[in-house]
């Protein structure tokens, strides 16, 4: 496993965490004992960054990681994300909202300090609001969270949030089908020393180059309900990408994959080619899929010309439908 600075916050974190949307909603059934299973493997495999949020589940994904966290016996570093239990208005980011939500995981997580909490996806105007910076400055201050980022869904919001001294880091949707925050972005973020944590590393497992055209999912699995936003921005779900077009483009990728690889292995290792990422954060139902994930960190370097080959596909075949929209 490699390390990496987490910008500002100075947490030295593995390469590759663990995103921890899928132990708590949204992608089928994944029972306790699978998801304590795929954590503790992913420890084993030197993972030591743990992404949750407070709505993944309710609450549960958070509870699952906090049970976890108390019978492992390293330092590990826990994020959390806030903001999405409640309207997504201005009115709602109060100092006796963001309190409660703050008390509520450390509660889950079974924390008298959080490491890093995380404003959840939030509406874009939200970002020219300096109050709702100030009021993180102050549970900082009053040392019920160590540090706090932005998990974003647009470039824009990315680059607003970074201007505001407080913000440590920012999570956002990078992988093969979604380039634009190399445009900018992540030369802005290293100018200032902001840690970035890739989401969504496998474009909701078009990248694992085991989907088809006929694979099914549970009716509580996101791919199923939300591909066209029904029910949160569809940049979640399959990157963005129509399902059709991205197989497609999947296959034009497979050939560039080393023959000591997979394919969701080599989407991985093709993030960690940016200096700027400092994690990237795959999820996984199970033990095999958390040691498969963590193993992409000790890949050699991808050749440059599989990197220009990668994005020739992607401005052929994807860019089109996702660049400029995200």
């Amino acid at each position: 496993m490699q390390y990496r600075r987490l910008g500002k916050t100075n947490y030295q974190v593995s390469a590759v965490g663990f995103g921890a949307w899928q132990i708590g909603a949204d992608w089928g059934t994944v029972d306790e004992g699978a998801a304590l299973d795929a954590l503790q493997a992913a420890a084993a495999a030197g993972v030591t960054f743990f992404d949750t949020a407070d709505v993944y589940g309710d609450g549960r994904s958070e509870r699952l990681i906090g049970r976890f966290r108390r019978g492992w016996p390293a330092s590990i570093i826990i994020a959390t994300k806030m903001g999405r239990r409640a309207p997504l208005r201005l009115d709602s980011y109060t100092r006796e909202s963001f309190s409660a939500w703050v008390d509520r995981s450390r509660t889950n997580l079974d924390m008298d300090r959080l490491d890093l909490v995380q404003l959840h996806c939030l509406p874009q105007d939200i970002y020219y609001h300096p109050e709702i910076f100030e009021l993180l400055d102050e549970l900082v201050a009053e040392g019920r969270i160590a540090a706090y980022g932005v998990s974003v869904e647009r470039v824009e919001e990315a680059l607003k949030a970074i201007e505001y001294p407080g913000v440590d880091t920012v999570q956002i949707i990078y992988n093969i089908f979604r380039q634009r925050p190399a445009d900018l972005f992540f030369r802005e973020a290293i100018r200032r020393d902001i840690g970035v944590i890739a989401r969504v590393p496998l474009a909701s497992g078009l990248l694992t180059g085991k989907l088809r055209a006929g694979s099914a999912f549970a009716a509580d699995d996101h791919r199923n309900y939300n591909r066209q936003g029904q029910a949160f921005d569809v940049g979640e779900t399959f990157a963005g990408v129509d399902f059709e077009r991205g197989l497609e483009a999947v296959e034009a990728l497979r050939p560039l994959v080393p023959a000591e690889a997979s394919m969701a292995q080599f989407a991985l290792r093709w993030i960690l080619m940016q200096e700027a990422v400092s994690t990237v954060i795959p999820g996984a139902k199970s033990a095999d899929q958390a040691r498969a994930n963590a193993a992409a960190a000790d890949l050699s370097p991808l050749p440059e010309a599989t990197m220009q080959e990668v994005d020739s596909i992607y401005r052929e075949k994807i860019a089109p439908l996702v660049h400029q929209r995200w």
